[in-house]
């Protein structure tokens, strides 16, 4: 599938759908990137269903208690707790995943909402390029981390627990270039200078590979999970009023300005779209595993990640993933193993 400009405009136009609910009595609900934007008016929404327990999962702990204070004055909700996770960090994920490891607490939905976008080329304390690490490689840390906790839970509780990974559609916009694909660690290439060097594309580019990125991982991992009670989705929150862009500066900030007089939703209206993807009913349920969601349905991806070549670069992209999250965590491995024999 292909998204024209004509088709953004008439989708951002559109109605926005009310937003679903569910009782999640007894639940944890944990949403990454919580303190601010979409997480937060997602987790509002999360709050008033009435959670087990709420996970506020944030990178600053000041912002993650002013956010949680906030929460609980707006909605209520005293199940609410914050939690602290930094993805430019791969030990802290590491952390935050084994704080439920231990316990052995159950797990019935993770909303993977942590993004960035820079037009810098930054490296983390890993020595990987920030936007990649934050997007890519620690969300889907994260997310196989806690892929047995959420697996364990569905069983526990004969529930279907959800993992949702905020994506956009701006992966329509953007094909990853095949020597990518061709080289000995596409990841290594992904993150290299000579790679993210060139005119233009931290800028213009690097956030929509990141984002093409997450679909094959969604696709990948929904697949590692089929015989599990677990139902992995990938989101479009579409394009909203958010402090995401906030980094903008000179012509850049001026036309997203006006772009966002003239199309953008309000955050809570793009939150809805998460939290659909996280608690929605659908009509087959199992068409939620897998899927790209856009206006509280399931869409075809782009034609870059489909078909017979979707397939091979994401298989090309999987086995290079497992190998370089092996090396941050041996579990990774341990994890693809146990569910790739189900």
């Amino acid at each position: 599938m292909k998204l024209g400009l004509l088709t953004f405009f008439s989708e951002q136009w559109r109605k926005i759908p009310p937003v679903a609910t569910a009782d999640l009595t007894g639940q944890t609900v944990v949403v990454v990137g919580a303190n601010t934007g979409l997480g937060f008016e997602a987790s509002k929404h999360f709050a008033r269903m009435n959670p087990g327990k709420l996970v506020l999962a944030c990178r600053n702990e000041a912002k993650g208690k002013a956010a949680l204070a906030k929460l609980k004055a707006e909605t209520g909700c005293n199940t609410a707790e914050l939690r602290l996770v930094d993805l430019a960090n791969f030990s802290s994920v590491v952390g935050f995943a084994d704080s439920f490891e231990k316990t052995g607490e159950r797990l019935d939905i993770l909303v993977a909402n942590a993004g960035m976008e820079s037009d810098q080329y930054r490296q983390t304390p890993d020595g990987w390029e920030e936007v990649l690490q934050v997007n890519v490689l620690s969300t889907a840390l994260l997310c196989l981390l806690l892929a047995p906790r959420l697996a364990d839970t569905g069983k526990k509780h004969g529930t279907r627990p959800r993992l949702t990974i905020v994506g956009s559609g701006v992966h329509y916009w953007r094909d990853i270039p095949e020597r990518v694909y061709g080289a000995p660690s596409p990841f290594e290439y992904l993150n290299s200078k000579e790679y993210c060097h060139s005119k233009g594309y931290m800028a213009n580019y690097r956030y929509f590979e990141t984002k093409v990125l997450s679909v094959f991982f969604t696709h990948s991992l929904a697949d590692l999970l089929k015989d599990t009670p677990v139902v992995v989705d990938t989101v479009n929150p579409g394009y909203c009023l958010s402090e995401f862009r906030r980094n903008y500066s000179g012509f850049r900030a001026f036309v997203d300005f006006c772009m966002e007089k003239l199309l953008a939703w309000t955050t809570e209206e793009g939150s809805r779209q998460i939290v659909f993807a996280a608690v929605g009913k659908y009509s087959n349920p199992d068409e939620l595993h897998g899927a790209f969601i856009n206006l509280h349905e399931v869409v075809e991806a782009s034609d870059h990640v489909i078909g017979d070549d979707g397939k091979r670069r994401r298989d090309i992209l999987w086995t290079d993933l497992i190998h370089e999250l092996t090396k941050v965590e041996g579990r990774v491995r341990e994890i693809v193993r146990e569910y790739s024999t189900q």
